[in-house]
């Protein structure tokens, strides 16, 4: 009798030490996805109103998209089997974070692996004064490429001022002067991780 006690007790302890793994793997996705046959449900945690969710094909073109209206989890069942064979991703745009979902879709069934998913930090870039900050997190060690170009007023001929690649960093930050000296634009572009971000000052 001790031993059946003994052994019901493993065994609740088995179940309660499963389900706490099973809930902090859960936690660290940020999304869960069920297909079944041609209704895809993704629910995608941490979100908040604003966010935009896209649906985008292998060249990066969107398909579809909406602003999410909720802040904690989103969940939307899709029907995706429109879609021609190929490659997909859902793109979750949280201001400094960008979320991608990748799947494929094979004879009208969407495919996803989890271990495809995708965090994207952001280049931050901040303007105060004359001076242009640029701040990026690069866990992966994506590299950036900075450029700065100015164009004088009433021209249309712009000129590099500044031209940099910062690569195998975790952490990424410059401080740049711009001059005040001449009237006219400025125009920091950055590169990373195949996508383009820009801003004029």
């Amino acid at each position: 009798m001790k031993n059946i006690i003994k052994n019901a007790k493993k065994g609740i302890l088995l179940l309660a030490l499963t389900v706490t793994i099973v809930s902090f793997a859960n936690e660290n996705s940020f999304y869960n996805v069920s297909v079944v046959a041609n209704k895809t449900t993704l629910t995608i945690n941490h979100v908040k109103e604003g966010n935009l969710l896209s649906l985008k094909n292998a060249l990066g073109q969107v398909i579809a998209s909406e602003t999410i209206k909720t802040t904690g989890k989103y969940t939307r069942e899709f029907d995706l089997s429109f879609l021609s064979n190929g490659n997909y991703m859902f793109e979750v745009d949280k201001g400094l974070e960008i979320n991608e979902i990748p799947f494929s879709i094979k004879s009208g069934e969407a495919l996803f692996n989890k271990n495809e998913e995708k965090v994207i930090y952001k280049p931050f870039i901040r303007v105060s004064a004359d001076m242009v900050f640029v701040s990026k997190l690069a866990i992966d060690g994506e590299p950036l490429d900075i450029e700065i170009l100015f164009t004088p007023k009433n021209s249309m001929n712009s000129t590099v001022v500044v031209s940099e690649k910062i690569k195998n960093k975790d952490k990424i930050e410059r401080a740049y002067q711009l001059s005040s000296a001449r009237p006219g634009e400025y125009q920091v572009i950055l590169h990373t991780a195949g996508r383009r971000f820009e801003k004029k000052i």
